[in-house]
């Protein structure tokens, strides 16, 4: 099979040829038809974390395709399932996060594409129980973005404890923040969008923001307070300026969400203003698998939609430039050519 690998923190990605992987116990063998491409991608292959990937590693959580074969005891799916092989590839089960509900934060989870391997390549073997089901309705183009850009927003608006009619400002649209806008609508918000890029600020009001901010050409606390406010700001920008910037947009009893990872790993935040100002400031990281079923669920009733542009697996490092640059107006998706059904 052919698979995208990080060899290197500092080379390009490897096209390389690999067999096709048997499932253990417990897991099932995917056949990929599309794979997003996050940021957190571009981390892994470029080890920019702390906490920085085994090497080699085949990147991809945005996984979208079909089970062929089933490990032994797997009794949950079946073979012709469609599922999503997301961020959280697997956890222990059995903490105190994993059983009241908070399964991301566990601290024995295994992440697909940054601690084993990923969905950037023609197949791959994931936890049976923590692949998702894709349902019907839902292609499997559009299906990709939503594991993860998706899901991570959407988990940060439910964190947020979003109200009705509170001014909601998402910072940075693009591959999540043009999910963000829709999501922060669906649940009655008024949203300002925020980014340096006239074309996604465009989007960004055609998918229900009310009020866009060109943070190129205007000062956008300015902006901001001078519509009152907000009393959430989602941050999704890698910029700690941005983060910065978000909490000064902030009115009283306010709530930052913190999303995006900066590589300067710190901000810098006014202790008097938080604590006059009544202000909370919370960490988001992407959603559980039932969060995943709810923002499919969403989508299949027709409530979002997905803005995605395809791209071949050869051309990886290519994506991974045009990422970089800002150019593309939301996401990236690997679509695979449809690969001989393994027998067996």
């Amino acid at each position: 099979m052919k698979a995208a690998v990080v060899t290197s923190f500092s080379a390009p990605l490897e096209i390389v040829e690999r067999p096709v992987p048997d499932p253990g116990p417990g897991q099932v063998l995917v056949r990929l038809e599309t794979c997003g491409l996050c940021h957190t991608d571009i981390h892994a292959a470029g080890g920019d974390w702390p906490v920085k990937p085994p090497l080699p590693i085949v990147p991809g959580h945005e996984g979208i395709g079909i089970v062929e074969k089933l490990g032994a005891g797997v009794t949950d799916r079946s073979v012709g399932d469609r599922v999503a092989i997301p961020w959280l590839g697997e956890a222990c089960g059995e903490c105190r996060y994993c059983i009241d509900g908070r399964e991301t934060l566990c601290e024995k989870q295994e992440n697909s594409g940054y601690s084993i391997d990923g969905a950037f390549a023609e197949y791959a073997v994931a936890s049976a129980k923590y692949v998702v089901a894709v349902p019907d309705g839902i292609s499997s183009l559009d299906a990709a973005p939503l594991s993860c850009a998706g899901l991570t927003t959407y988990k940060a608006l439910k964190v947020a404890k979003v109200q009705p009619t509170e001014h909601v400002g998402i910072f940075g649209i693009g591959g999540l923040g043009h999910l963000a806008v829709q999501y922060a609508r669906i649940m009655g918000g008024t949203v300002v969008a925020v980014d340096i890029e006239q074309p996604k600020l465009d989007l960004a009001k055609e998918l229900g923001a009310e009020h866009v901010v060109d943070a190129a050409t205007v000062n956008p606390v300015e902006a901001i307070q001078a519509l009152g406010g907000l009393d959430v700001a989602v941050v999704l920008a890698a910029s700690p300026r941005v983060l910065e910037q978000a909490f000064a947009s902030l009115r009283r009893g306010g709530r930052l969400v913190c999303v995006a990872l900066p590589a300067e790993g710190t901000m810098s935040i006014p202790i008097f203003d938080t604590v006059i100002k009544g202000i909370s400031i919370l960490g988001s990281i992407v959603g559980t698998r039932q969060d995943l079923a709810e923002v499919f669920a969403l989508h299949a009733a027709g409530k979002t939609r997905v803005i995605a542009e395809t791209r071949q697996l050869e051309d990886v490092n290519e994506a991974i430039a045009e990422v970089l640059s800002g150019s593309i107006p939301a996401r990236l998706v690997f679509e695979y050519a449809r690969v001989p059904a393994i027998v067996g």
